[in-house]
């Protein structure tokens, strides 16, 4: 069969959809639409190229050898097409992760973002933590994210952009009846001895993790074991209840029920956070979201290390700190 004179985008986005879900059901509820609106323009996509782009069985979708070989072709069609309507004002809606709900500095900026560019979309994902997130950006399938960017693998940061935002000072949350809830600030060596949960185990959030590992080394404390992996806040405040560990946080960790967030001092240790995005990335709404950063930063003196402030050597190389 000749090739096609003009293939639809839309059939490859389709495509590339289920060829990164690996579900037909999942890829649908990603583009908003029907799962069987999307089958049949796989189909069509799969005839129009006379090829079969995917095995299909009950249990799973798995792509042919050819399905393997359009990929690539068709998410660089793809770039370009998102590339031209930016540039002409068209663009599609921006996906940006903000983490969790309740943290406070990628929501801020996301705001700031939208009052400077009203007319675009920028819609707000939570991917729970910066290594998973840095997957989906690589993937395509989100466009800007924010946290730890030294905590990244090098290969993952060499495939990323990113720009300082916040060192957000950390604190601990205890149960209310824990000794330490008294006192209005932690001092790091009152944890000596203590377990303290700060997301062992969790593969979207390993960044998170490193850094405590870093924080606690030498000063008797450790990081508690892996706990069952909690999906939505009751689900964490119910297996944290069960476990009573105090919680590695920052300041303006959301509260929750029978609990204290109290601040760390001696030293004050910091969470470099950055926004992240996938490099050669053009949107009008990036640009929006990368002033939106350097503004709300520069308002609210996020980059200004306190004194006492604590931060890895590898973090203040990155994030543009002079200690």
């Amino acid at each position: 069969m000749p090739a096609p004179a003009h293939l639809d985008p839309r059939l490859l986005r389709a495509f590339v959809a289920v060829a990164e879900e690996l579900h037909f059901t999942r890829a649908a509820a990603r583009l908003y639409v029907a799962q069987q609106a999307l089958s049949r323009d796989v189909r069509r996509l799969e005839r129009e190229l006379g090829a079969e782009l995917f095995v299909r069985t009950t249990r799973q979708v798995t792509p042919t050898a050819d399905g393997e070989r359009l990929l690539p072709y068709a998410r660089r069609v793809l770039q370009a097409q998102d590339d031209l309507l930016a540039a002409f004002g068209q663009a599609r809606p921006l996906l940006v992760d903000l983490n969790s709900p309740g943290l406070v500095t990628g929501r801020l900026v996301l705001e700031r973002a939208r009052a400077l560019a009203p007319e675009q979309e920028l819609m707000a994902r939570y991917e729970s933590g910066l290594t998973h997130a840095a997957g989906e950006l690589v993937a395509g399938r989100l466009d800007a994210s924010f946290g730890r960017f030294a905590g990244l693998p090098a290969a993952l940061r060499a495939a990323l952009g990113h720009q300082p935002v916040r060192l957000e000072p950390m604190a601990v949350v205890l149960p209310e009846d824990h000794p330490l809830a008294r006192l209005p600030e932690v001092p790091l060596s009152a944890l000596a001895g203590e377990d303290v949960y700060a997301g062992a185990g969790n593969p979207r959030t390993p960044e998170w993790t490193d850094l405590a590992h870093r924080l606690f080394e030498g000063r008797g404390i450790d990081v508690a074991s892996p706990a069952p992996l909690a999906v939505g806040e009751e689900e964490f405040q119910r297996i944290m209840d069960k476990t009573r560990n105090p919680i590695l946080a920052v300041e303006s960790f959301p509260a929750m029920a029978s609990t204290v967030v109290r601040p760390l001092v001696d030293p004050v240790p910091l969470s470099p956070v950055s926004l992240v995005w996938r490099k050669g990335l053009v949107h009008p709404a990036l640009d929006a979201l990368r002033r939106a950063a350097s503004q709300v930063a520069t308002e609210k003196g996020w980059l200004r290390v306190p004194d006492g402030g604590w931060i890895p050597a590898a973090d203040a190389a990155v994030m543009s700190v002079h200690k």
